[in-house]
C-alpha cells in the first residue's frame, strides 16, 4: 500500500505563490509518475502538471508558464512551485502517484486565491 501526504495548502492573495509538497510512504521499488491535480468548486478533477522518474514533465495550458513541478532527490516526493495564482486556481489539489497501473491519491489540500 502507498500513502500520500500532501502539505503547502492555504490562503494567497492573487499573484502571490505557495508551494504544495508531498511525500509517498509504503511498499514500493519506485514510482514512475507523481503528479498535481485539482478540483475546483462544482468542476471536475484535472490535471495540473505530473513529472515523470526520469523528470519529464507535463502542464496543463492553464498554468504554463506559472507552475513548476519537480520530483525530490529520493524520488518519493514531488513539488509544485505556483506563483502569479489567480482566483480560478482555487480548488482542492491532490497528489498522485502511479505505479505501474495504479494510481494512489493524497487525501487533497485546499488552495484558495483571493481577488
Amino acid at each position: 500500500q502507498v500513502q500520500l501526504v500532501e502539505s503547502g495548502g492555504g490562503l494567497v492573495q492573487a499573484g502571490g505563490s505557495l508551494r504544495l509538497s508531498c511525500a509517498a510512504s509504503g511498499t514500493f521499488l519506485s514510482i514512475n509518475t507523481m503528479g498535481w491535480y485539482r478540483q475546483g468548486p462544482g468542476k471536475q478533477r484535472e490535471l495540473v502538471a505530473t513529472c515523470t522518474s526520469s523528470g519529464s514533465t507535463n502542464y496543463a495550458d492553464s498554468v504554463k508558464g506559472r507552475f513548476t513541478i519537480s520530483r525530490g532527490n529520493a524520488k518519493n516526493t514531488v513539488f509544485l512551485q505556483m506563483s502569479s495564482l489567480r482566483p480560478e486556481d482555487t480548488a482542492v489539489y491532490y497528489c498522485n502517484a502511479r505505479i505501474w497501473s495504479a494510481d494512489f491519491w493524497g487525501q487533497g489540500t485546499q488552495v484558495t486565491v483571493s481577488s
